[in-house]
Formats: structure tokens, sequence, C-alpha cells
């Protein structure tokens, strides 16, 4: 057990976050990386930001006509073909898409409810993506598309429970894996669920993990999946970021059940990965970020910069983002 616990102590203190020049103030909320050298990001001011050296020199610029916009979320399905999500109320809330890396965006979709709120988007290929927003008439917004993003489709989704939504802090509240799977989060006042579906939506099942959920700036904030069965989620409360109160849950059995961890994050979370090649979650927020090598039974803080998203291919291509133009790459 000592070796054990001197191995993980060793593991954790191994990590940190290098800083990268991203040549922006803007608040960054989205990161996608696309291999070991090109990588993508997005922000507040209509920002995004684009890499093709592994951040050694980032190009920021804003998307013409958007400049009033917070992309939330970006999605990168290729090089040269990146998705932007933006949220806010009603017309705010947009999709965007380049293919020719960012020299020319065309506008995919405006959400047409005033009361229309985008939280995440996310692609399974380059063809098929889903889009979650908050609860319109009872029940969350959700579009898939399978033409990318030429047509946006709404889809059913469970009946929301009253101030349940999700959170636009890092585009992570949406998981997909394989070819259909996908699992949303939720938080607010009573209400922090799981949601799964095996058929991009067709069909939902939920469960509730022991996160906190008793405020509205409260719940589940991210979802990353290993494979089918192995899950984490992580959380707190936003505006009280240093408490540590039932920050994360995992699971082995695809979401069916959570658990609480036996350590949990040393605070609020906003943004949780797995890195496969070294078998470990990595979870990031405004007070820090942690690390298990466990599965997620215990996490160990290694840093203790605000951040709010994370995009990892490997603990060789990872990156963070966050407040005032702030990205870092894992070393």
């Amino acid at each position: 057990m000592i070796l054990l616990a001197l191995l993980i102590v060793a593991s954790a203190s191994a990590q940190s976050w290098v800083a990268q020049t991203s040549n922006s103030t803007a608040s960054l909320r989205g990161i996608s990386a696309v291999d070991p050298h090109i990588v993508w990001a997005s922000g507040t001011g209509g920002t995004y930001l684009h890499t093709t050296d592994g951040g050694a020199t980032w190009t920021a610029a804003k998307v013409p006509g958007a400049e009033s916009l917070d992309f939330r979320g970006i999605r990168a399905v290729g090089p040269q073909t990146v998705y932007l999500m933006s949220s806010g109320s009603g017309d705010k809330s947009r999709i965007y898409k380049t293919t020719d890396g960012g020299k020319n965006w065309t506008l995919q979709f405006t959400n047409p409810d005033p009361k229309g709120f985008f939280d995440s988007i996310a692609f399974w290929d380059a063809r098929h993506g889903i889009v979650i927003g908050d609860a319109l008439n009872g029940h969350a917004e959700l579009l898939t598309t399978d033409d990318g993003g030429a047509h946006w489709q709404h889809r059913q989704t469970p009946p929301a429970l009253p101030h349940e939504g999700s959170f636009a802090a890092s585009n992570t509240c949406l998981f997909v894996l394989g070819k259909s799977e996908v699992w949303f989060i939720t938080g607010g006042p009573g209400a922090a669920r799981v949601f799964h579906s095996p058929n991009r939506g067709g069909s939902w099942t939920f469960a509730a993990p022991p996160i906190r959920n008793d405020s509205a700036s409260a719940g589940i904030f991210s979802v990353a999946f290993r494979d089918r069965l192995h899950g984490t989620v992580v959380g707190g409360d936003y505006s009280k970021d240093k408490e540590d109160r039932q920050t994360a849950a995992i699971t082995t059995d695809g979401g069916v059940n959570w658990r609480a961890p036996a350590s949990g994050p040393k605070g609020f979370r906003s943004a949780v990965v797995w890195l496969a090649d070294t078998k470990a979650w990595i979870a990031t927020g405004t007070s820090g970020s942690d690390i298990s090598t466990d599965d997620g039974q215990t996490w160990t803080n290694f840093d203790s910069g605000a951040y709010n998203a994370l995009s990892c291919l490997s603990s060789q291509a990872c990156w963070a983002a966050g407040p005032r133009g702030r990205i870092a790459r894992l070393k």
C-alpha cells in the first residue's frame, strides 16, 4: 500500500501545465485537438484560435459578423473542417462551419426560439453531429445532423425537472462514443442527472450520480467515458469553486449506476478527460487540476491555475483553455 501511494504521488507530481501564448484575451471555453500539432480553441467576442505547431504559435481571429457571440463550443473533425457553437439567448445560439481552416465561415443554424440556449456540440464523425441546449417546453433541446450540419433536426428527450439544465462551461456536458452512443448531463437545484442514448438520441435512460445539486450554480459539468462501460463525471458548485464536496462520480456499467470516489478532485471541476496512454483521468476547473491513476477512485491535485476546458488525445497531446486567453499544454 505504501509503494502504491508513492507511485500515485510520483505520477501526479510528474504532471504540469506549461503555459502557451494564445495572442488573445478572450475567455476560452472550447478547445479541440486534431493531432499533436493542430489544435483549435474558441471563446468570447466571436473569437477562435488555431495552432499548427502544437501551440508554439497561436493565431487568434474573429468570425466576421459574429463579434458579439460567445463561442462556448468548438469541434474540429479534421485539420480544415471545424464547427463553432455559440451560447446565448435565442439567436445568440448559433452553429458555424469552416472547411478551409477558417478562411471562410458558413452560418449553418440559428436558434429560432427566444428561450433557446445551446450548451455543447459533439460529432461522432465528419457527418453525424449533435447539439444539446437548455430545456424548451419541458424538455432539453436536442439537435442532430447526418449531413455535416447542412440540416439539423430536433430530437425528443425525457421530461426535464424544474430548474434543470446543462452548463455551457467547457463544451463537455455532451459526450459521444463509437458510431451512435451519447451521454449528456445536467445540474440545477435538485437536478444532477446523466442521460444516455445508444442510438443518437432515439431513446433515453437516465441516472442521478452523487454530485451536489443544492443551487442554480451546482451540478454535473463534464462527462467522459473511456469505453462503453467506464465513465467519470465531475462538477460541484462553480460559485464555490474551492469546495470539494461531491465533485465527482464514476460508473462501471455505462452509467446505469454511479458512485462517489474514495477521494475526489479538490474543488469544482468543469472538464474531465481520459488519457489512454497513461491510463489516467485528468480534471480541471477554476480552482485547479487533478489526476487519477486508479480509474477515478482517488484524485491528486497537481496544479492550482484556473482553466475551463480540456482536449486531450494522449498525455503527450493534451491542452487546457481558460480565462483571459489562457492556454497550456500538459507536460
